[in-house]
């Protein structure tokens, strides 16, 4: 992919899938295929909602799921880029610890929180 995100990328108005969610899902398949490196800046909140035609409620709500997810970081006045890797997998790796102490606490067993998981994996948001 050439070009400063989101190139010819544009969200699809129609779809069922929300316009914030649309978004968060694009630069979260960029960043895991690379085309989006990590330290990569992306555009300002409202530049970006700009250029595709949304509110900027939409980009800072996309922005703030990335984030608290670790797949993007908020440098404040630097702005936003793109988290390494291992810094994402280190989120997840926390979640499911949560999941662990808390499949244990209430005697969820192994088998039921995969199926837990796996059900919320596959989830459309």
């Amino acid at each position: 992919m050439s070009g400063a995100f989101p190139g010819s990328w544009r969200p699809q108005p129609n779809s069922s899938v929300p316009l914030f969610d649309q978004l968060r899902v694009q630069i979260l398949a960029r960043a895991d295929d690379g085309s989006l490196a990590p330290g990569t800046r992306l555009p300002a909140v409202r530049a970006l909602a700009e250029n595709l035609g949304v509110a900027p409620h939409t980009v800072a709500r996309a922005y703030k799921e990335l984030e608290s997810a670790g797949v993007v970081r908020t440098q404040g006045r630097n702005g936003t880029v793109v988290s390494a890797r291992e810094s994402r997998i280190s989120a997840a790796s926390v979640a499911a610890a949560q999941l662990a102490v808390t499949a244990k606490a209430t005697g969820v067993s192994f088998a039921e929180a995969v199926q837990l998981l796996a059900a919320a994996y596959d989830a459309e948001q």
